[in-house]
């Protein structure tokens, strides 16, 4: 009877593991071999039957959609750390949590990158931004004129080194990060072009 007790418990502790298992596996599995990496790959380098694999995604693009809404979900609690924070330094926070995730998942990020996100998230994560960039102004971390628009483009520049340096240079981002960011709290105007109009944004948060 004891063990009969027990044995549901020590189950949900097997699966969890094996959760964990599967989508470790994964990420090294996809990052070597990217669409072309295989279940089988997977549940062998997780230490687990593929029929395991299986049961918990049902195809390779469920398996990858996880990985996608785990990253999602990372970046969205960042967000909401940096939101919590009421010293100006929000902004720089976030920044540095986005930077890092586009590391973690460097290796397949062009997979992540192909799949549909919800509206949901992206509008969050403008809010975010576009609010996070205000208290940096009036706290003085960052120069008056600096627009979200500004603050999404070295997002995007950022993404786009860490997956030019990958491997061979994983943490050139944040040095990236610290001379965009000493230029944005540096005395002097702070550009003479103007900035990206809300019309452009729209088109360019739609490809990206």
């Amino acid at each position: 009877m004891t063990a009969l007790r027990h044995r549901p418990a020590a189950t949900r502790r097997d699966a969890v593991r094996n959760y964990h298992r599967i989508l470790a596996a994964a990420r090294e599995v996809l990052g070597e071999s990217g669409a072309d990496a295989s279940m089988e790959e997977i549940a062998a380098r997780a230490g687990v039957g593929v029929g395991t694999v299986y049961r918990r995604f049902a195809s390779k693009d469920a398996l990858i959609d996880e990985l996608l809404q785990l990253a999602l979900d990372e970046v969205l609690a960042a967000a909401e750390r940096a939101l919590a924070r009421t010293d100006g330094h929000g902004l720089e926070e976030l920044l540095r949590a986005l930077g890092q995730s586009f590391a973690d998942h460097a290796r397949y990020a062009n997979l992540l990158l192909q799949r549909q996100t919800d509206d949901t998230t992206a509008r969050r994560m403008r809010a975010a931004t576009e609010e996070l960039t205000a208290r940096a102004i009036a706290a003085g971390t960052v120069k008056p004129g600096t627009t979200p628009g500004d603050v999404l483009a070295l997002v995007w520049a950022m993404r786009g080194l860490v997956q030019a340096t990958g491997e061979v240079a994983p943490g050139a981002w944040q040095r990236f990060l610290d001379i965009h960011l000493a230029g944005l709290r540096a005395a002097g105007p702070l550009s003479s072009t103007p900035p990206l109009s809300s019309r452009q944004l729209a088109k360019l948060a739609r490809r990206s």
